[in-house]
C-alpha cells in the first residue's frame, strides 16, 4: 500500500499548530462530506483519507509516532519493544514475545537489505520479503472521526440521526444538550480489525451552530427583548421569547436600557441529566420612538420642562 502524507492530504506542513490542522480539518471535511457530494467515490475516498489523517494528527501522541515512524505509526510500541529486546540480547530481537505467527524466530536489526529496512522490520511492517498474511494483518481496526453539524435547537432535544458513513448507515441517539466540540465515541464502529482483533472506533466531533436570537454559554442561554420606552417608565407586562416559547414578564416601572432578567430552568438542557436546565438571562433593550407627531412632541417637551 502506497505511504499517505497525512499533512498534505490537510494541506497543513509538518510545524502546523493543532488550531492549523483542526481548522484545515473542518474546512476540508465539508468540502468533501459524502452527504454533500453523493454517489461520488473520489470524494468519498478523499473524506476517508481526510478523516485518517485527522484522526492521527489532530493527537499530539499519534503524531509524534507518525512523525517518526511514517505509515506504521501504530506499531510504534511493537518496533519499541523489538529495539529494546535486541540491546539486550546482543543485536537479536525474539518476535514471538508479541503473539504474532512469528515460530519464535530471531531477527536481526544490524544486517539491512539493500531497500534499507532490516529483517525484522520487513517481517514487522510488511515489506519485501515478508507475507502479508498473519504476519502483518492482525492488528486492531482503524478508528475513523467524522463532524455532526445540528442546529442549537437540535443540541436541545434527545433525538436521532442517521450518518453514512464508508456506504454504511449508522443510527445514533444524540442525547440533548451536546456542546460545540465535544466527541463522542462510538466503540466499535470504525474499520473492522483483522485476523480476529477488534474494530476500531468511530469519534464524532458535534459542530452547534449559531442561532439568530440564542446564544448558549455553559448551560445558559442569553437573549434579548425589546420594550417601549412606555413599558419601562411606568412600567407594565410584556411578552417575550424563551427558547422554548412565550413568556409573559413583569417590567418594573423606571426599568432601564440593558437591564438584565435571569428565568431559572429556562436555559438549555444539561447533558445526560434529564430535568435539568440552566438559566436563561433576558437583556432589556427600551426602543426610543421615532418619527414623533406635533401632538407627541408636545407632550414630551412638556415632560422635560417639568
Amino acid at each position: 500500500m502506497a505511504f499517505i502524507d497525512y499533512y498534505s492530504i490537510l494541506g497543513v506542513s509538518k510545524t502546523a499548530s493543532g488550531d492549523d490542522i483542526k481548522k484545515a480539518y473542518r474546512k476540508l471535511a465539508r468540502k468533501y462530506h459524502p452527504d454533500i457530494n453523493p454517489n461520488d467515490e473520489e470524494a468519498k475516498k478523499k473524506f476517508q483519507q481526510i478523516n485518517e489523517a485527522n484522526e492521527v494528527l489532530s493527537d499530539p501522541e499519534k503524531r509524534k509516532k507518525y512523525d517518526e515512524y511514517g505509515e506504521n505509526w501504530k506499531h510504534a510500541e511493537e518496533f519499541e519493544k523489538a529495539r529494546q529486546q535486541q540491546a539486550q540480547n546482543g543485536g537479536f530481537a525474539d518476535y514471538s514475545s508479541f503473539g504474532g505467527d512469528f515460530g519464535g524466530k530471531a531477527y536481526s536489526f544490524s544486517g539491512e537489505d539493500e531497500g534499507g529496512f532490516s529483517d525484522f522490520f520487513e517481517s514487522l511492517f510488511g515489506g519485501r520479503g515478508a507475507s502479508r498474511g498473519s504476519r502483518t494483518s492482525a492488528f486492531r481496526g482503524q478508528d475513523y472521526t467524522t463532524e455532526l453539524h445540528l442546529s442549537l435547537r437540535d443540541a436541545s432535544e434527545t433525538h436521532k440521526q442517521t450518518l453514512t458513513l464508508n456506504g454504511k448507515n449508522l443510527r445514533i441517539t444524540i442525547p440533548a444538550g451536546v456542546a460545540d466540540g465535544q466527541v463522542i465515541k462510538l466503540a466499535g464502529q470504525g474499520a473492522p480489525g483483522r485476523n480476529g482483533r477488534p474494530n476500531g472506533d468511530l469519534y464524532i466531533t458535534f459542530v452547534i451552530q449559531e442561532d439568530p436570537k440564542f446564544k448558549r454559554v455553559g448551560n445558559d442561554l442569553y437573549t434579548n427583548a425589546d420594550i417601549s420606552l412606555y413599558t419601562a417608565v411606568l412600567g407594565g407586562d410584556e411578552t417575550v421569547d424563551t427558547f422554548t416559547g412565550k413568556v409573559k414578564l413583569k417590567v418594573a416601572a423606571g426599568t432601564q436600557n440593558g437591564t438584565k432578567v435571569r428565568l431559572k430552568g429556562k436555559g438549555f438542557p444539561v447533558y445526560k441529566k434529564d430535568g435539568h436546565f440552566g438559566d436563561l438571562i433576558i437583556t432589556y433593550t427600551v426602543k426610543i420612538p421615532t418619527n414623533l407627531n406635533a401632538e407627541q412632541r408636545e407632550l414630551f417637551e412638556k415632560l422635560a420642562k417639568s
